[in-house]
Order: C-alpha cells, then structure tokens, then sequence
C-alpha cells in the first residue's frame, strides 16, 4: 500500500543514539549512526557525507531546443562522457552563483537568466548529498579558468533528440537524464 505525501511527512525521524566518524578525504566523510526508530528498533547505518556545501547541475540553452553538453573523463567508470556542466558550491557562494561559475568555466557561457528548478539526491539511502538543478538562459560568451586536467568538449544537443542521445550510450549519469527531461517538459508548458 502506497502513502500519500502527508503521511510521510508527518513521521517521526529515528532518533540518532550515536554517530561517529569512521572515514574521512578530501571530498567525503564515512559516518556511522545507530538509530532508534519509533517502534523502538534499534538499527546501525553508514552514510556518505559531503565535504563541501552541496552542488549545481546546470542546464545551458543555447536557444529554447538546444542545451550545451560537455564530453569529459568521468574516474568512477573510468571512460569519457556526455553530462551537463556541474561542479561544487563553494563555502560563501550562493546556488546561482555557483551555477555561473561553473558554467563560464566548463562551456564558456554565462547566463543572464538562471533559474533553480529543483533539488536531486542521487542514493539517499546512504549518501547525504544534494545537487541543486539550474536551467540557464540567455547565455553570452564569457569564459573563467576552471580545474579541469584538460579542455572540455562543448556538445550542442537537440533536446528534442534526447532519446537518441540515451540510446547512443554516450550519457549514464541519472542527473544529466533527469535534468534534461525537467527541462524539456519546463519549456514545452511555455
């Protein structure tokens, strides 16, 4: 049996007993927890934290059709890839600011009009980590060193030819997808 919204909303949180540190580097932390759940059930868990203050997905549009990819080497499956410009937000820098940044260092495009769409979660399972999801328009040209180990690739698309993008292979990052298909239908309603 499915919940409504208002019902999962209105449970009560476990109870964190315990947390602990277990694993640290320069991008994450490993904390464990044990949980008492309302039930009185008493559970142990592993998350993975971010060390920085969140993250920004950016979807660039060159026009109201065509969004602006990114070819680059992704370490965690080791190949080249097309996903959409993104990167951290630094500690004193706001969601929109980021997104600029990031998109002035990765395509060499700023926005004039920058919108936050949503916020994504990847595994929240087990990763406490958000990326904020930003469509950027009316881009101008205007480029910011970024660092990157090497010169991206800027791939215009279609968005109305995302299948042929996912069926081509060439784009398996969930947020990439899921940011696209938010902005196809966010401009269809225009």
């Amino acid at each position: 049996m499915r919940q409504d919204s208002a019902s999962i909303m209105s449970k009560t949180l476990p109870r964190i007993i315990k947390k602990k540190t277990i694993a640290k580097s320069r991008l994450f932390k490993i904390e464990a927890l044990e949980l008492e759940f309302s039930n009185g059930v008493v559970v142990n868990y592993e998350r993975l934290l971010s060390s920085y203050a969140g993250a920004v997905l950016i979807v660039p549009m060159l026009d109201n059709d065509t969004v602006l990819l990114i070819r680059e080497y992704h370490a965690g499956v080791h190949r080249y890839e097309l996903a959409l410009p993104k990167g951290r937000v630094e500690a004193e820098e706001d969601w929109l600011d980021a997104a600029n940044r990031e998109i002035r260092e990765e395509i060499g495009y700023a926005a004039r009009s920058l919108k936050h769409l949503r916020s994504v979660t990847i595994a929240p399972g087990y990763l406490g980590h958000e990326t904020q999801i930003v469509l950027a328009q009316d881009l101008y040209e205007s480029r910011l060193q970024g660092d990157e180990p090497e010169e991206l690739e800027v791939v215009p698309w279609k968005l109305s030819e995302i299948d042929r993008l996912l069926a081509g292979g060439e784009m398996s990052e969930a947020r990439s997808i899921a940011a696209l298909y938010l902005v196809r239908e966010k401009l269809k309603e225009r």
